[in-house]
């Protein structure tokens, strides 16, 4: 037996013993139970190209990163961004973003500085401000664990997943681990780099017995938070080669992060967007506030990028259309916010009680999978998921926690800062048809702010008769099952935390009720 028959035999030999005992099922109620008795945190791969919000949404995922198991942060590319391999070779793709633009001839890089460190830059703040961030929640990773998982992907050439990289070979061996707990592996830019991860398993394991029913347990533990397919290599490799890969199904977005959030923003959440906000919660904080890009702030991730007007919008838009600069949506005010347009992607991993990472129908965030008509527009999508599912509004939670975390990294002083309530009580409850169910719970500030309670029913599967709660802004709900519920059907109750802090803080909890 061979060197890689020894080990493709280990790998399966594990994988077969362990799933036995961690199932992620994102469908069956009986593994939320032992998934919720656990304090696991979900296993994340990021992958990014250096866009200015791929930037952004990196800061306040490092903010983020104490709910988070990080197991790789990674240089990649897309057809936006791609770096060259430093020995002049030219690359050029039909139809792409520079050839739309005019860009007909082979390039040798195209919006990608050479000596482009996005990603290293925004871990050394981490490290700088990782004294006063341990203050205020003790489990931040180590600087010095988040530096050893950064690595460079497939960032030479748009699409091109030919050769293995440090960033491919780490997804890999992530993979192809004993550990069968959901890794979600994050494409904010193209998807070349995963794909040389899965076809590298190909080419090396293919041929071995018993590989494709290897190959469907690994697909089993993979979820791709995909922002879009930005190099195609989604759509030409993995769908048709991976099938049983899952991707992050989220309805649209329910936080809208993306360049275009302050156009659509309803009156009551544009303050999130707007100068004064930004200014007082993200720019003012330190060194993290310094690196976040915003309108009018001077910068381009790459000089003289024609694409990047945002830092110089102060120019006006017939100077800069005088310079050459492609404005492809209206300028806005100079300090305002520009875009985080990935940061969807992890939303719903973040331990904020909800626990939508562990079933994709249960609404976080970010979203939730629903059935939709075939008919319906993306731009309808996040309207009708909330109207389906019965969601709050999330964007003063989001951006509240964010901005508690940006003053975390300035402030040494625990009480010299706001944090989210707690909330202590049962997970699951059996109940019976129609049954009236009293349950208590505890609320808790750790800061001794006065705490705000709203449950709500989340309409998890849509069921004909909707669970319905009395005493619905106490610590101590009565919840009303259908008279029609059946055995096995569950209900779903969402309590909503909120703080008088400043910020506001929100935390919640998940309440799920089995039908007897």
């Amino acid at each position: 037996m061979n060197a890689i028959t020894t080990q493709f035999s280990t790998h399966c030999k594990a994988i077969a013993a362990l799933s036995m005992v961690v199932c992620m099922n994102f469908g069956h109620v009986a593994q939320v139970k032992a998934a919720t008795v656990a304090t696991e945190k979900p296993r994340v791969i990021i992958t990014c190209d250096p866009e200015l919000d791929d930037n952004n949404s990196l800061i306040r995922f490092l903010l983020y990163s104490t709910d988070f198991d990080i197991r790789g942060l990674i240089y990649a590319s897309s057809q936006f961004h791609w770096k060259g391999d430093g020995k002049g070779t030219t690359w050029w793709v039909p139809g792409r973003e520079y050839d739309r633009i005019g860009k007909t001839t082979p390039m040798a890089s195209y919006r990608y500085a050479k000596d482009e460190q996005f990603i290293d830059d925004n871990v050394a703040v981490y490290a700088q401000v990782y004294p006063n961030l341990v203050k205020h929640n003790a489990h931040y990773p180590s600087p010095a664990l988040l530096k050893s998982k950064i690595r460079e992907g497939n960032v030479a050439f748009d699409g091109d997943f030919s050769r293995d990289t440090p960033g491919s070979e780490l997804i890999k061996q992530e993979i192809i681990s004993p550990d069968t707990s959901t890794l979600f592996i994050q494409a904010w830019g193209g998807c070349s780099t995963i794909a040389r991860a899965l076809k590298s398993i190909e080419d090396i394991y293919g041929a071995q017995k018993h590989y494709e029913e290897w190959k469907n347990q690994l697909s089993k533990k993979i979820v791709l938070c995909i922002s879009g397919d930005q190099d195609d290599t989604y759509a030409r490799y993995i769908k048709p080669f991976w099938p049983h890969v899952r991707t992050l199904e989220t309805g649209g977005m329910q936080v809208d992060l993306t360049f275009f959030g302050p156009l659509r923003a309803n009156e009551e959440d544009k303050v999130f967007y707007s100068p004064e906000w930004t200014k007082k919660y993200v720019l003012s904080q330190g060194a993290f506030g310094k690196r976040y890009r915003v309108w009018g702030d001077g910068k381009q991730m790459v000089k003289d990028d024609i694409f990047d007007f945002f830092g110089l919008c102060y120019l006006g838009k017939e100077e800069l259309q005088r310079r050459g600069y492609v404005l492809w949506m209206p300028l806005l005010p100079s300090g305002g916010f520009i875009s985080e347009g990935d940061t969807f992607c992890y939303l719903n991993l973040i331990d904020n009680g909800l626990d939508a990472w562990k079933n994709q129908t249960w609404g976080g965030w970010a979203g939730a999978k629903v059935a939709m008509p075939k008919d319906m527009k993306d731009a309808e999508k996040p309207a009708y998921v909330k109207q389906q599912l019965g969601l709050p509004r999330f964007m003063p939670a989001v951006q509240n926690g964010f901005a508690a975390r940006m003053k975390w990294s300035t402030t040494p002083r625990y009480q010299d800062c706001n944090h989210e309530p707690s909330i202590d009580g049962p997970a699951q409850i059996s109940v019976k048809p129609g049954q009236h169910v009293s349950a208590k719970f505890k609320v808790s500030d750790p800061d001794g702010n006065a705490v705000q309670l709203q449950w709500h029913p989340f309409h998890v599967g849509n069921p004909a008769e909707k669970l319905r709660i009395e005493r619905d802004n106490t610590p101590s709900p009565i919840f009303i099952v259908p008279a029609n519920a059946q055995p096995g059907q569950t209900y779903h109750a969402v309590l909503e935390a909120t703080d008088n802090g400043d910020p506001a803080l929100t935390h919640y909890k998940r309440v799920i009720l089995e039908v007897e």
